[in-house]
Protein backbone atom coordinates (compact mmCIF):
# COMPACT_ATOMS: atom_id res chain seq x y z
CA UNK A 1 0.00 0.00 0.00
CA UNK A 2 0.76 3.30 -0.47
CA UNK A 3 -0.23 6.29 2.00
CA UNK A 4 -0.62 9.55 0.32
CA UNK A 5 0.04 12.60 2.58
CA UNK A 6 -1.54 15.94 2.57
CA UNK A 7 -4.55 18.62 1.60
CA UNK A 8 -7.97 17.39 0.38
CA UNK A 9 -9.77 20.56 -0.67
CA UNK A 10 -12.46 22.30 -3.33
CA UNK A 11 -11.16 23.10 -6.34
CA UNK A 12 -13.69 25.72 -7.46
CA UNK A 13 -13.53 26.08 -11.54
CA UNK A 14 -14.38 29.27 -12.85
CA UNK A 15 -15.75 29.33 -16.48
CA UNK A 16 -17.59 32.11 -17.71
CA UNK A 17 -19.16 35.73 -16.44
CA UNK A 18 -22.72 35.49 -16.93
CA UNK A 19 -24.25 39.12 -16.28
CA UNK A 20 -23.72 39.61 -11.77
CA UNK A 21 -23.05 35.84 -12.17
CA UNK A 22 -20.08 33.37 -12.34
CA UNK A 23 -20.61 30.41 -13.90
CA UNK A 24 -18.31 27.44 -11.99
CA UNK A 25 -18.25 24.20 -10.82
CA UNK A 26 -16.95 22.44 -7.20
CA UNK A 27 -14.74 19.12 -7.59
CA UNK A 28 -12.75 17.36 -5.11
CA UNK A 29 -9.28 18.08 -5.33
CA UNK A 30 -5.94 18.83 -4.11
CA UNK A 31 -2.42 17.35 -5.26
CA UNK A 32 -2.14 14.46 -2.45
CA UNK A 33 -6.39 13.66 -2.75
CA UNK A 34 -5.11 13.49 -6.90
CA UNK A 35 -2.70 11.21 -5.91
CA UNK A 36 -3.85 8.94 -3.96
CA UNK A 37 -7.24 8.91 -6.94
CA UNK A 38 -4.81 8.15 -9.55
CA UNK A 39 -3.19 5.29 -7.75
CA UNK A 40 -6.62 3.89 -6.98
CA UNK A 41 -7.12 3.66 -10.59
CA UNK A 42 -3.72 2.68 -11.65
CA UNK A 43 -5.06 -0.32 -9.91
CA UNK A 44 -2.70 0.25 -6.24
CA UNK A 45 -3.79 -0.10 -2.92
CA UNK A 46 -3.46 3.25 -1.31
CA UNK A 47 -4.49 5.26 1.97
CA UNK A 48 -4.96 9.11 2.38
CA UNK A 49 -3.35 10.53 5.37
CA UNK A 50 -4.56 13.95 6.10
CA UNK A 51 -7.06 16.37 7.16
CA UNK A 52 -10.80 15.86 6.14
CA UNK A 53 -13.25 18.51 7.26
CA UNK A 54 -16.62 17.74 8.85
CA UNK A 55 -18.59 19.99 7.25
CA UNK A 56 -20.27 19.29 3.85
CA UNK A 57 -17.45 19.81 1.54
CA UNK A 58 -15.36 17.47 4.06
CA UNK A 59 -18.30 14.66 3.97
CA UNK A 60 -17.60 14.99 0.23
CA UNK A 61 -14.56 14.90 0.00
CA UNK A 62 -14.50 11.21 2.30
CA UNK A 63 -17.20 9.91 0.01
CA UNK A 64 -15.23 10.61 -3.33
CA UNK A 65 -12.42 8.47 -1.68
CA UNK A 66 -13.83 5.94 -0.34
CA UNK A 67 -16.10 5.47 -3.68
CA UNK A 68 -12.37 5.53 -5.45
CA UNK A 69 -11.16 2.75 -3.13
CA UNK A 70 -8.82 4.63 -0.73
CA UNK A 71 -8.74 3.89 2.38
CA UNK A 72 -9.14 6.17 4.77
CA UNK A 73 -8.55 4.94 8.10
CA UNK A 74 -5.50 7.12 9.01
CA UNK A 75 -7.36 10.34 7.76
CA UNK A 76 -8.27 12.46 11.16
CA UNK A 77 -11.90 14.09 11.09
CA UNK A 78 -11.85 17.54 11.95
CA UNK A 79 -14.22 20.38 13.15
CA UNK A 80 -12.24 23.07 11.16
CA UNK A 81 -13.43 24.07 7.12
CA UNK A 82 -12.63 22.69 3.98
CA UNK A 83 -10.32 25.03 2.35
CA UNK A 84 -11.98 26.04 -1.34
CA UNK A 85 -9.09 26.61 -4.06
CA UNK A 86 -10.62 28.96 -6.82
CA UNK A 87 -9.50 27.56 -10.24
CA UNK A 88 -9.41 29.69 -13.51
CA UNK A 89 -7.91 29.12 -16.38
CA UNK A 90 -5.67 31.59 -18.87
CA UNK A 91 -5.56 31.37 -22.63
CA UNK A 92 -3.11 28.28 -23.14
CA UNK A 93 -4.79 26.21 -20.28
CA UNK A 94 -2.65 26.58 -17.40
CA UNK A 95 -4.80 27.37 -13.95
CA UNK A 96 -4.26 30.28 -11.68
CA UNK A 97 -5.37 29.66 -8.23
CA UNK A 98 -6.43 31.79 -5.21
CA UNK A 99 -6.93 29.90 -2.02
CA UNK A 100 -9.02 30.16 1.29
CA UNK A 101 -8.34 28.05 3.78
CA UNK A 102 -6.52 29.97 6.91
CA UNK A 103 -7.03 27.09 9.83
CA UNK A 104 -8.50 24.86 7.15
CA UNK A 105 -9.08 21.06 7.97
CA UNK A 106 -6.22 19.98 5.94
CA UNK A 107 -3.73 22.41 7.54
CA UNK A 108 -4.56 21.80 11.04
CA UNK A 109 -2.59 18.10 11.04
CA UNK A 110 -0.28 17.93 14.19
CA UNK A 111 2.36 15.28 15.63
CA UNK A 112 -0.53 14.19 17.75
CA UNK A 113 -2.59 13.12 14.66
CA UNK A 114 0.41 11.25 13.25
CA UNK A 115 -0.26 6.93 12.86
CA UNK A 116 2.08 5.39 14.86
CA UNK A 117 2.83 2.81 13.75
CA UNK A 118 1.97 2.17 10.51
CA UNK A 119 1.20 -0.95 9.08
CA UNK A 120 3.84 -3.01 7.59
CA UNK A 121 2.13 -3.30 4.39
CA UNK A 122 2.85 0.29 4.09
CA UNK A 123 5.88 0.67 1.04
CA UNK A 124 6.30 3.97 0.19
CA UNK A 125 4.65 7.69 1.53
CA UNK A 126 4.10 10.56 -0.62
CA UNK A 127 4.28 14.00 0.40
CA UNK A 128 2.75 17.23 -1.67
CA UNK A 129 2.17 20.59 -2.68
CA UNK A 130 1.56 23.60 0.04
CA UNK A 131 1.34 21.07 3.02
CA UNK A 132 4.90 21.00 2.97
CA UNK A 133 4.76 24.54 3.75
CA UNK A 134 1.85 25.96 6.03
CA UNK A 135 1.96 25.18 9.89
CA UNK A 136 1.57 22.99 11.78
CA UNK A 137 0.49 20.08 9.06
CA UNK A 138 4.15 21.04 7.61
CA UNK A 139 5.88 20.02 11.20
CA UNK A 140 3.88 17.12 11.41
CA UNK A 141 4.41 15.88 8.22
CA UNK A 142 7.97 16.39 7.88
CA UNK A 143 7.96 14.35 11.35
CA UNK A 144 6.41 11.13 10.03
CA UNK A 145 8.51 11.22 7.13
CA UNK A 146 12.06 11.29 8.91
CA UNK A 147 10.25 9.04 11.27
CA UNK A 148 9.72 6.75 8.30
CA UNK A 149 12.22 7.42 5.96
CA UNK A 150 15.14 4.48 6.61
CA UNK A 151 12.14 2.06 5.88
CA UNK A 152 10.09 3.03 2.84
CA UNK A 153 10.53 5.13 0.30
CA UNK A 154 9.48 8.60 0.46
CA UNK A 155 8.98 10.37 -2.72
CA UNK A 156 7.79 14.64 -2.76
CA UNK A 157 6.46 17.00 -5.07
CA UNK A 158 6.71 20.32 -4.01
CA UNK A 159 4.07 21.51 -6.09
CA UNK A 160 4.71 24.83 -5.48
CA UNK A 161 1.21 27.32 -4.46
CA UNK A 162 2.85 30.52 -4.13
CA UNK A 163 -0.56 32.11 -3.49
CA UNK A 164 -0.90 29.91 -0.38
CA UNK A 165 3.01 29.66 0.72
CA UNK A 166 3.24 33.53 0.39
CA UNK A 167 7.10 34.60 0.18
CA UNK A 168 9.40 31.64 -1.27
CA UNK A 169 12.30 33.26 0.19
CA UNK A 170 12.96 30.52 2.88
CA UNK A 171 11.26 28.02 1.14
CA UNK A 172 13.79 25.92 -0.60
CA UNK A 173 14.84 25.44 2.97
CA UNK A 174 11.94 24.16 4.09
CA UNK A 175 11.76 21.97 1.00
CA UNK A 176 14.94 20.90 1.70
CA UNK A 177 14.55 18.97 4.08
CA UNK A 178 12.16 17.07 3.07
CA UNK A 179 14.17 16.49 0.02
CA UNK A 180 16.49 15.13 2.78
CA UNK A 181 13.98 12.17 3.70
CA UNK A 182 13.52 11.31 0.22
CA UNK A 183 14.19 8.79 -2.05
CA UNK A 184 12.05 10.15 -5.00
CA UNK A 185 11.48 13.84 -5.75
CA UNK A 186 9.04 15.00 -8.43
CA UNK A 187 9.06 18.26 -9.34
CA UNK A 188 7.90 20.55 -12.23
CA UNK A 189 9.86 23.24 -14.47
CA UNK A 190 7.72 25.57 -12.83
CA UNK A 191 8.82 24.74 -9.54
CA UNK A 192 12.39 25.03 -10.20
CA UNK A 193 11.89 28.71 -11.88
CA UNK A 194 9.79 29.91 -8.78
CA UNK A 195 12.48 28.60 -6.41
CA UNK A 196 15.60 29.24 -8.15
CA UNK A 197 14.97 31.79 -10.97
CA UNK A 198 13.57 31.08 -14.52
CA UNK A 199 17.10 30.77 -15.58
CA UNK A 200 18.07 28.17 -13.38
CA UNK A 201 19.20 24.86 -14.81
CA UNK A 202 17.40 22.43 -14.25
CA UNK A 203 20.11 19.63 -14.30
CA UNK A 204 21.92 21.66 -11.76
CA UNK A 205 18.81 21.97 -9.64
CA UNK A 206 18.80 17.98 -9.68
CA UNK A 207 22.30 17.51 -9.26
CA UNK A 208 22.01 19.84 -6.02
CA UNK A 209 18.89 17.61 -4.57
CA UNK A 210 20.32 14.21 -5.70
CA UNK A 211 23.73 15.41 -2.84
CA UNK A 212 20.97 15.82 -0.35
CA UNK A 213 19.82 11.92 -0.76
CA UNK A 214 17.30 11.00 -3.11
CA UNK A 215 17.97 8.49 -5.14
CA UNK A 216 15.92 9.59 -8.44
CA UNK A 217 15.08 13.39 -9.05
CA UNK A 218 12.15 13.61 -12.02
CA UNK A 219 11.62 16.94 -13.37
CA UNK A 220 8.43 17.40 -15.82
CA UNK A 221 8.31 19.79 -18.73
CA UNK A 222 4.95 19.98 -20.05
CA UNK A 223 4.06 18.97 -23.74
CA UNK A 224 7.72 18.36 -23.62
CA UNK A 225 7.87 15.14 -21.05
CA UNK A 226 10.19 14.91 -18.36
CA UNK A 227 14.16 14.51 -17.25
CA UNK A 228 14.88 11.51 -14.84
CA UNK A 229 17.75 12.16 -12.95
CA UNK A 230 19.95 9.01 -10.64
CA UNK A 231 23.91 10.09 -9.90
CA UNK A 232 25.58 8.85 -12.70
CA UNK A 233 22.56 9.26 -15.49
CA UNK A 234 19.76 11.13 -17.04
CA UNK A 235 17.34 10.29 -19.34
CA UNK A 236 14.37 12.30 -21.31
CA UNK A 237 11.31 11.09 -21.96
CA UNK A 238 9.35 12.91 -24.89
CA UNK A 239 5.83 14.02 -24.24
CA UNK A 240 2.31 12.54 -26.23
CA UNK A 241 1.07 14.68 -28.52
CA UNK A 242 -2.44 14.88 -27.40
CA UNK A 243 -5.44 17.58 -27.55
CA UNK A 244 -4.72 19.84 -24.58
CA UNK A 245 -8.13 20.88 -22.93
CA UNK A 246 -6.01 22.04 -19.54
CA UNK A 247 -3.07 20.89 -16.98
CA UNK A 248 -5.41 20.48 -13.86
CA UNK A 249 -4.54 17.30 -12.16
CA UNK A 250 -1.13 16.43 -14.85
CA UNK A 251 1.86 16.32 -12.79
CA UNK A 252 -0.50 14.29 -9.83
CA UNK A 253 -1.56 11.78 -12.96
CA UNK A 254 2.65 11.54 -13.60
CA UNK A 255 3.58 11.47 -9.76
CA UNK A 256 0.70 8.62 -9.16
CA UNK A 257 1.65 6.40 -12.40
CA UNK A 258 5.79 6.76 -11.77
CA UNK A 259 4.93 5.46 -8.03
CA UNK A 260 2.53 2.83 -9.44
CA UNK A 261 4.74 1.08 -11.65
CA UNK A 262 7.72 1.37 -10.09
CA UNK A 263 5.43 -0.66 -7.30
CA UNK A 264 4.35 -2.96 -10.32
CA UNK A 265 7.57 -4.31 -11.06
CA UNK A 266 8.68 -4.28 -7.26
CA UNK A 267 10.93 -1.52 -7.71
CA UNK A 268 9.69 0.69 -4.89
CA UNK A 269 11.84 -0.21 -2.23
CA UNK A 270 14.36 2.66 -1.23
CA UNK A 271 17.26 -0.04 -2.54
CA UNK A 272 15.73 -1.12 -5.59
CA UNK A 273 15.00 2.59 -6.37
CA UNK A 274 18.70 3.21 -5.98
CA UNK A 275 19.74 0.99 -7.95
CA UNK A 276 17.17 1.19 -10.23
CA UNK A 277 18.61 0.44 -13.94
CA UNK A 278 17.91 2.61 -16.38
CA UNK A 279 16.17 0.88 -19.16
CA UNK A 280 14.25 -0.09 -16.11
CA UNK A 281 13.66 3.97 -15.36
CA UNK A 282 12.75 4.12 -19.19
CA UNK A 283 9.91 2.36 -19.10
CA UNK A 284 8.54 3.84 -15.73
CA UNK A 285 8.71 7.64 -17.49
CA UNK A 286 7.37 6.56 -19.91
CA UNK A 287 4.06 5.59 -18.08
CA UNK A 288 3.96 8.44 -16.09
CA UNK A 289 4.43 10.55 -18.64
CA UNK A 290 1.20 8.69 -21.02
CA UNK A 291 -0.77 9.20 -18.01
CA UNK A 292 -0.08 12.70 -17.51
CA UNK A 293 -0.83 13.46 -21.43
CA UNK A 294 -4.46 11.76 -20.86
CA UNK A 295 -5.11 13.70 -18.02
CA UNK A 296 -3.97 17.10 -20.16
CA UNK A 297 -6.94 15.89 -22.77
CA UNK A 298 -9.77 15.93 -20.47
CA UNK A 299 -11.16 18.97 -18.19
CA UNK A 300 -10.19 18.97 -14.17
CA UNK A 301 -7.68 16.42 -12.76
CA UNK A 302 -9.38 13.16 -14.49
CA UNK A 303 -6.80 11.08 -13.53
CA UNK A 304 -6.65 8.10 -15.92
CA UNK A 305 -7.40 4.30 -15.64
CA UNK A 306 -4.45 1.34 -15.54
CA UNK A 307 -6.58 0.48 -18.97
CA UNK A 308 -6.63 3.78 -20.33
CA UNK A 309 -2.24 4.23 -19.65
CA UNK A 310 -1.58 1.27 -21.07
CA UNK A 311 -3.89 1.59 -23.98
CA UNK A 312 -1.85 4.67 -24.46
CA UNK A 313 1.68 3.15 -24.10
CA UNK A 314 0.91 0.56 -26.61
CA UNK A 315 -1.00 2.95 -29.00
Amino acid sequence: MILACGEALIDLFIFDRMGSRLACEAVAGGSPFNVAIGLARLGRRVGFFGGLSTDSFGEFLASVLKDEGVDLSSAPRKSNLTTISVVATDGSGHPRYSFHGEQAADRMITAADLPHPLPPNIEALTFGSFSLAVEPAASAYLALASRETSHRVISIDPNIRPTVIGDLTDYDRQLMKFIRTASVVKASQEDVALLYGADAAISAVAQLWLREGPALVVITRGSEGAIAFQQHHSIEMPGYTVNVIDTVGAGDSFHAALLANLADTGDLTPARIKNLPVDRLKLALQYAVAASSITCSRRGADLPTRKEVDAQVHQ
